[in-house]
């Protein structure tokens, strides 16, 4: 089934309403999923919302919350997202770190506990769009891991996402490498798993700690483990980003004390960001930037069709064409939506009349 963007993002405002946020918070957070959505990250998307919803229930999402500044240092901030949407506790602290960022030339921020951030690739999109270069890097606590390190057997910790962006790489467009640590992000098994599809090999382990192409594996008992991607430099990577975000946030860390009663997702998130023409006059800081992204796409594609890319062109391109199109949701990702809605007292009529644009 297709549905138009503009659709289900008032799907979602209705939800989140009906689930007790309010203000400016139902529309921030149904935009951030809808746009992973459109990037073509289902895994971030609208399917997200059923978990969120759930977490609401058990407390373990806390609606109407905002990002609270702990400490601040001038280029040091340090923000507690209080168990609050992260799509609302990112925006608010990364707006807070681009002021910064332009008045000082760099702001290093950390976030802890906010719930889930959503696609981190949006945080970087934001302060690129302010023309600021960032780095963010991503671990999360609250529930049981689901990626085995390398050489590993069993789950140690989450997929800890990276991001870096780099403004104007594209012509106005950004450089935008957002990329869990995991040879494929959990939500994307989950979507597999919704769309009743196998996995490639290499993706995942199962319970007893042998490879497997059945999704259903990460969901069983014993839970089954993601594999780093690119072996021991994902890994690497994924510890690095554990460390960082856990120990300089103040949030804690993969170790099982972190671990809560009911399975929930609360990040924390260290990041860099920075103005570029602080540190190179602006004209050369393009040129270099274009010159090289210009010699390095120029390389002779393997397959014609399949030119070389960016960072961030992928997501422009699916973004292009689900605007269109309209957004793909497999029946039973919907089903999980509609049912979600009953929960908190909707009609799945109202919720087919929201969809109207279902073909």
């Amino acid at each position: 089934m297709l549905i138009q963007s503009q659709n289900l993002q008032a799907v979602a405002v209705e939800i989140l309403l009906a689930a007790g946020s309010s203000g400016d918070e139902p529309r921030i957070v149904a935009e951030n999923l809808v746009r992973a959505n459109l990037a073509g990250h289902d895994s971030h998307g609208i399917g997200m919302l059923p978990r969120y919803i759930a977490c609401v229930k058990t407390g373990e999402l806390i609606p109407n919350q905002h990002a609270e500044v702990v400490i601040d240092e001038g280029p040091i901030i340090s923000i507690e997202g209080g168990a609050g949407y992260g799509q609302v506790i990112g925006q608010e602290a990364m707006d807070v770190g681009i002021e910064r960022a332009h008045t000082l030339g760099v702001c290093v921020l950390t976030i802890r506990h906010s719930f889930h951030l959503g696609r981190i690739g949006a945080w970087g999109e934001r302060c690129a769009e302010a023309g600021l270069v960032s780095i963010h890097h991503v671990n999360a606590v609250g529930h049981v891991g689901n990626a085995a390190p390398y050489r590993g057997s069993d789950a140690r910790y989450t997929t800890n996402p990276y991001c870096c962006t780099i403004p104007g790489a594209r012509e106005a467009a950004p450089l935008v490498l957002d990329m869990a640590t995991t040879v494929m992000a959990h939500g994307k098994v989950r979507v597999a798993r919704n769309k009743g599809e196998k996995l490639p090999e290499g993706v995942l382990l199962d319970g007893q700690g042998q490879p497997t192409t059945d999704p259903e594996a990460l969901f069983s008992e014993p839970p089954g483990a993601l594999r780093p991607v690119g072996t021991y430099k994902g890994y690497g990577l994924a510890l690095v980003n554990e460390l960082l975000a856990g120990i300089l946030s103040g949030g804690g860390t993969c170790r099982p004390e972190t671990h809560h009663e009911n399975d929930t997702i609360l990040n924390n998130m260290f990041s860099v960001i920075l103005d570029p023409n602080r540190f190179v006059d602006s004209v050369y800081f393009q040129s270099e930037l274009d010159l090289t992204v210009a010699h390095v796409t120029s390389s002779p594609p393997m397959n014609p069709a399949e030119p070389v890319l960016i960072p961030g062109d992928p997501e422009r391109a699916n973004a292009s064409k689900r605007k269109v199109a309209g957004i793909p949701i497999d029946e039973n990702s919907w089903a999980l939506v509609v049912n979600t809605a009953e929960s908190v007292g909707l009609a799945s009529s109202q919720i087919s009349d929201l969809a109207q644009n279902v073909t």
